[in-house]
């Protein structure tokens, strides 16, 4: 339970992942999604209960978590590089670390632009960045807040495009928070979803669905209407 003064925003919520799974969080805004996810993160310790990251409780942020927030993060005074290397402790820095940064940004679709300055970017070429950024200290969970709510509709479908082919690639555990219906549904392997506040697990669905996936498919669009459906039935809707 996460809550401040009398106002509750996190109720009973209780779910596991399992390595290299893509779980999705989804729920109306203001549900307490970011708020579960910030707890995750470690970054939010107002809670009653324990989170787990294997077999270790969390008790603050970690190199074992890489975080994307709703919008890039970059230090504007840093090259795309730089912003990168930044994420790596003073003390692993070197030859090997810098060469993994190389790759990483290669991974993105960045070639490139390693000292392009972040407003040379594009947002989704920013958001590229805040990926490989979150994953240059090989995390055993990515977490993502609403990574691409931003970003007009055909970008946000090439990225969600990447992000699935990367995570693939890299075997990373993922967990993201949206309100997106179809990017849940596109991208997960399991969908949570949260009640109004306070924000509770109402349903954990396994998807069905074989990759890559066709957004277009029947049994994609049945399945869409499964997830409204079970949405629906917990509160008023889902945008």
């Amino acid at each position: 339970m996460v809550g401040f003064r009398s106002l509750r925003i996190l109720g009973q919520n209780s779910f596991g992942l399992s390595s290299g799974e893509f779980a999705s969080i989804l729920g109306k805004s203001g549900c307490g999604k970011s708020t579960l996810l910030r707890a995750i993160a470690g970054l939010d310790m107002a809670f009653e209960g324990k989170i787990l990251l294997g077999e270790a409780p969390i008790t603050g942020p970690g190199l074992d978590r890489g975080m994307i927030f709703q919008e890039p993060r970059l230090m504007p005074w840093m090259t795309v590089q730089k912003n990168i290397e930044f994420a790596i402790p003073k003390t692993a820095r070197n030859k090997s670390s810098f060469e993994h940064v190389k790759q990483l940004i290669h991974l993105v679709g960045l070639d490139g632009f390693n000292q392009a300055w972040p407003n040379q970017l594009s947002g989704g070429m920013a958001q590229r960045v805040a990926l490989a950024r979150a994953l240059v200290n090989i995390p055993d969970l990515l977490l993502l807040d609403e990574p691409f709510g931003a970003l007009d509709s055909h970008t946000k479908i090439s990225m969600q495009t990447e992000l699935e082919r990367i995570v693939r690639y890299e075997g990373t555990t993922t967990l993201m928070v949206t309100h997106d219906v179809e990017e849940a549904l596109f991208l997960s392997d399991t969908i949570i979803i949260m009640s109004q506040q306070p924000g509770s697990t109402s349903h954990v669905i396994s998807v069905d669905l074989e990759r890559p996936r066709s957004r277009t498919s029947q049994r994609f669009l049945d399945i869409r209407t499964q997830i409204l459906e079970k949405a629906y039935h917990v509160e008023e809707g889902i945008a």
